[in-house]
Order: structure tokens, then sequence, then C-alpha cells
């Protein structure tokens, strides 16, 4: 097969419900990189929350914040930050609503609160080791990629009416990513694939969640976890086993890349 790159969202994907890499995945990974394909990550994740599955797989290449920031082999090759001053009212008025935020650049994040029952439930659920510290104005002077609104489903609603600067992608029910408008790992995706030079036919992506929707939707060759939301199973062209049944080693047999 001619070479193609190969894009793995990580929570639901690469990584089991439990936080685990199995090993056939891990095997399977290595096994593409062997055969001289591209592998690199698409998730919604900032690039220090995984930047041990990274080296645990060597990769050095993803698209980060759901497109917002894009590497290729350590080199930053393009960002997409949100407006500044729309997030600063946003963030005003969500702190009068009881409604917390987490600020988040390339390096670090900060929660504009020092405590929130919403922060602390949300991020033990992604079992990682990072929590956001207590910093309000770590959104002044920087670029941010990405920002967490703190809200009930539903509550939403009232933000993406008025802040049409921004996209709210809800990812648990106590929290939303706010991206710029219209970014979305399909964006990242396409940066770093015209850089590369790949025909979309030589372009797959593996997914489970609603930030993959577009992503799924756009790549020629997608392919829903089988513990994918039904969503996304209805957009991508295959549907492989889950991510607890080897999903990732039987999608890229069903496709033909192993």
């Amino acid at each position: 097969m001619s070479k193609c790159i190969i894009f793995f969202d990580i929570d639901g994907t690469l990584l089991t419900h439990e936080k685990e890499l199995p090993k056939e995945t891990k095997q399977a990974i290595f096994k593409l990189k062997q055969l001289g394909h591209d592998v690199a990550i698409a998730t919604g994740r900032a690039p220090f929350m995984y930047e041990d599955l990274r080296k645990e797989l060597e990769i050095d290449s993803f698209v980060s914040y759901n497109g917002s920031y894009v590497v290729y082999k350590d080199e930053v090759i393009f960002t997409n930050p949100l407006n500044v001053l729309e997030l600063k009212k946003l963030t005003e008025e969500a702190l009068i609503n009881d409604h917390p935020v987490v600020f988040m650049d390339h390096e670090d994040m900060k929660a504009n609160v020092p405590d929130h029952v919403y922060i602390n439930e949300s991020f033990q659920s992604l079992q990682i080791n990072q929590f956001p510290s207590h910093d309000p104005n770590y959104h002044q002077g920087r670029e941010l990629y990405q920002t967490l609104l703190f809200c009930k489903e539903r509550e939403e609603k009232y933000y993406q009416e008025k802040y049409k600067s921004f996209d709210f992608v809800r990812w648990h029910p106590f929290s939303l990513d706010i991206v710029p408008r219209g970014g979305s790992k399909a964006i990242g995706i396409a940066k770093l694939a015209a850089k590369l030079g790949y025909a979309k036919d030589r372009q797959y992506a593996f997914g489970d969640g609603l930030n993959d929707l577009e992503m799924l939707s756009v790549i020629e060759n997608s392919v829903a976890m089988g513990n994918a939301v039904d969503d996304v199973k209805s957009v991508a062209k295959y549907v492989t086993k889950s991510v607890e049944d080897n999903g990732i080693l039987h999608g890229l047999k069903m496709v033909g890349l192993l």
C-alpha cells in the first residue's frame, strides 16, 4: 500500500474507558510506522495532557485542542487562538452565573476560581495527573487555544447564542470545550495533510466522540469505534469493534492498512 497518514483520537479510541492503552493497539501503531506510514494524534486534549502517551507510542505529530494547535515532528505548523476580547466578556459573565472556566494554552491550564465541584468532577473523569491551579488572569497577554466552560447540560445555550466567535463542544455533563468558531480536528488535519502532501484517499482517521464528528465526516477513510455514539457511527465510512475489544487492530485490518 502507498504511504498513508493515520490520525487517532485518544479517549475511547487509543485508550480504554479506564485510560489504559491495550497492548494490541500499541503493537499496531508501531507496525504502521514500520510499514512507512505516518501516525498522528487528533484530540481535544492539550499537548501537555498526553505527553506520556506520545512518548510511549513515539508519536511527534499531533492535532491538539480540536484543531487549534498543530505540530509536525515537534514543530508548530498551525495555531488558531481564541478571540481574547470575546473570551474576556464571556468569562466575566460566566463568573456571575457561577460557571467557572479553565484557560488553556500549549503549556498549562489555569482556573479562574480556586475551587469548584464542576471542575473537580470533570477532571476526575479524565483520570489524569494534571489539574488546573488558580490564576484568574492567565488569559491576559497569552494566546489561548481552548477554554473549558463548566455548566450543566443545556445551560450553554445562552453562551452559544451570544458568543458567535466560538463553538461549544460538550465532553462531560458539567463541561464544554470553547474553541474558535469553525475550528475542528478536520481543519487541523487538513493543515498537516497539506504540509505532507497527502491526497484525501491516503488519509485515515479513527474516533468515537462528538468532537470527532467533523473529522470523520470529512476524512475519506473514516473509522468509528464500536463504542462510539450513534451520531459518530452514522457519519463514518467504517465501524470497527470497541476499544476494549481490540477495535484499533481490527479497524486497521478492515481498511487494509495491516
